[in-house]
């Protein structure tokens, strides 16, 4: 297994989610995707980093994400 790198372009409806950063209590963008990613690769300590942050409510249409995890893809 090797560190891969990879770049995501998503899009979300943010109505119901306290902006894009992490924080304590309130469900965000980046701690549900965080959390989603996690249990597909079976590691619930993946780092996302996003292009930028929103406010609470705000959508976005082509967001960049990256993270970088464990894997055997190529």
């Amino acid at each position: 297994m090797s560190i891969k790198n990879f770049k995501l372009t998503i899009q979300y409806d943010g109505t119901e989610y306290s902006g894009w950063q992490i924080q304590k209590d309130q469900k965000t963008v980046q701690g549900v995707l965080k959390e989603c990613i996690g249990k597909i690769i079976y590691n619930d300590n993946v780092n996302i980093i996003g292009s930028g942050r929103t406010d609470s409510g705000v959508h976005s249409l082509g967001q960049v994400m990256n993270m970088k995890i464990e894997t055997n893809m190529n």
